[in-house]
């Protein structure tokens, strides 16, 4: 049987969505391993301790298990982060010199450049996905430190296998971190369809106490590179006094509370703040009850590798009107499952919604064909794809940098 061990310094599959730094990343971790694991890949996640009170090991469920490795003191920003790798990376090692694997696989630059030295100091194969890209963020408006920038490029110039999430990163990584094709996987990631399903839109609503008007949905870590800013400005280009923007998710990083102060102001200004709520950070599982609420999921981030929200509501048979970036370009059929906005006008994102509360034919037609194409996207899937990956690299030699 194949061992794998996942890096995840950052982000544990442990903790809930939506708090803190924690995103799609700890569900792509979470579901990932829990489904490698049930395909026969004993899994083991590696962690960086967050808190004193965690205990060294948890098993999840058989075959998978996340392990805390204590690098740094437990309270620390993100941006704090990289000076816990060189830690990070010997206690892992000292792990799986007692526990060997056979294939490392990295997510995020952090986990990236531990993976990377972990590699040539135990002669293992590295697999990375890297969920976003410093080079794409600095593209849209979002510029990363220039370490992150150079880590990214050694990374992708070491690793035996690099995933893409879609064929819209394959280019990026192509185009802008001269990837090899040639090692390059695209592995799209799931969704659990024993949740995230179309469901009776009135219920939702009685179970959240929501009334029966427009419902225009945000899920997200409210962060600039989400874009809230222009749900709430297509809110307001609406003119529409009954309908309301139901935010679920909390501030996140360093910027995450002055762009909270900006969406309220920019609410005010416009004179909709009544007409916005506001919902704490929900586990997983219970979000599929506000898709099905919505009438409508925005998805107006700056750039985004793959995006499971948009994945998540068109599963529950809810259209998503989202930025023409990155993998959206790939999830959304533009006019047949959603929208894809290329600019960044509130308006714009308003006329596509205002299209669809005014056609509720049309709303539910697109709403049914999301939901069919969704089904093509399963973790057990994305699983079986990967022990397939994992397999052939112990046939292969590895790539050698000279690192």
């Amino acid at each position: 049987m194949t061992e794998l061990a996942v890096l995840s310094l950052h982000s544990s599959p442990l903790t809930q969505p939506g708090t803190g730094d924690s995103g799609g990343m700890n569900v792509y971790v979470r579901e990932l391993a829990a489904s490698l694991a049930q395909s026969g890949v004993g899994t083991t996640v590696y962690v960086r301790s967050w808190d004193p009170a965690l205990p060294h090991e948890v098993a999840v469920e058989p075959g998978f298990r996340v392990v805390h490795i204590a690098a740094g003191p437990p309270e620390l920003t993100k941006e704090q982060l990289p000076e816990t790798v060189d830690a990070f990376t010997a206690g892992v090692r000292d792990e799986l010199t007692r526990r060997p694997v056979d294939v490392i696989h990295a997510n995020y630059w952090l986990s990236g450049v531990a993976g990377h030295r972990l590699k040539h100091q135990l002669d293992l194969p590295l697999v990375s996905t890297f969920h976003t890209l410093a080079r794409v963020k600095a593209e849209t408006g979002d510029p990363e430190p220039q370490r992150r920038v150079d880590a990214e490029a050694e990374v992708v110039g070491c690793s035996d296998v690099i995933l893409a999430n879609s064929i819209e990163e394959v280019g990026q990584l192509e185009t802008l971190y001269g990837a090899d094709p040639a090692r390059i996987e695209i592995v799209p990631p799931g969704v659990e369809h024993a949740f995230f399903s179309p469901g009776d839109r009135a219920g939702a609503r009685k179970a959240l106490g929501i009334g029966d008007h427009p419902v225009l949905l945000f899920v997200g870590r409210i962060q600039p590179l989400k874009g809230l800013p222009v749900a709430v400005g297509a809110l307001a280009a609406l003119h529409r006094p009954d309908a309301e923007l139901v935010v679920v998710g909390g501030p996140s990083g360093a910027e995450g509370d002055a762009e909270l102060r900006r969406v309220l102001e920019l609410a005010d200004h416009h004179g909709v703040r009544h007409q916005i709520r506001f919902v704490a950070p929900q586990p997983h599982h219970l979000l599929s009850t506000y898709y099905r609420a919505a009438d409508v999921v925005l998805v107006p981030s700056r750039s985004e590798s793959f995006g499971l929200v948009a994945l998540e509501a068109a599963a529950c048979g809810i259209p998503v009107v989202a930025a023409a970036v990155g993998g959206l370009r790939t999830l959304i059929d533009d006019g047949r499952t959603g929208f894809l906005i290329d600019r960044r006008d509130p308006g714009a994102y308003a006329a596509a919604v205002r299209s669809l509360l005014t056609d509720p034919a049309r709303a539910a037609q697109m709403g049914a064909d999301a939901a069919r194409r969704a089904q093509g996207y399963t973790w057990s899937t994305a699983a079986a794809r990967l022990r397939r990956v994992y397999a052939d690299l112990a046939q292969r030699a590895l790539v050698d940098c000279a690192a």
